[in-house]
């Protein structure tokens, strides 16, 4: 018997198929994500200084990332619909880069880090967008994520977050 870990999105014949989660218990779910838009110094001032054409780079962000979060089973084919709880997106300027940090909570049967990596990813799209008229050479990268709890596999932490 192979007791390797199997993925759960294919059938016993290797086709796509959604988790069936009728039996699992409803606990609460909490998943959060983040991802690293890095660009010149003179883009991330002109964000900060609130001077970036389109408007405020920070507060269009956000509610992206929240938006998307909510329809991220309209955008990921096997994620289940969910009521959430809870969506953070918090953004915070570095040297040289905007690190969003994104939280999704629900009290249900599936996690949610589809959903704060989701709101984490559209956040860091929503920066170029807004930006990149002023610098194509921004970098979305590091979209990971870092912590989950709940659920049958219980608490997860990145160690090197």
């Amino acid at each position: 018997m192979d007791d390797a870990p199997r993925l759960t999105h294919l059938d016993e014949s290797g086709a796509a198929r959604m988790v069936d989660v009728a039996n699992k218990d409803v606990t609460h779910r909490r998943a959060v994500a983040t991802a690293l838009v890095e660009m010149r110094a003179e883009t991330l001032a002109m964000i900060v200084e609130g001077r970036a054409p389109k408007g405020d780079v920070f507060a269009v962000a956000r509610v992206a990332g929240i938006m998307a979060a909510k329809r991220t089973s309209d955008l990921i084919p096997m994620c289940h619909p969910l009521a959430l709880t809870h969506v953070s997106v918090d953004l915070a300027a570095e040297e040289c880069a905007v690190r969003i940090t994104a939280v999704a909570e629900t009290d249900g049967k599936t996690g949610v880090e589809m959903e704060a990596l989701t709101a984490a990813s559209v956040a860091a799209l929503t920066i170029y967008d807004m930006c990149k008229a002023v610098d194509r050479a921004m970098v979305v990268t590091d979209v990971m994520l870092l912590e989950k709890e709940g659920g049958k596999s219980g608490h997860y932490l990145r160690e090197d977050s």
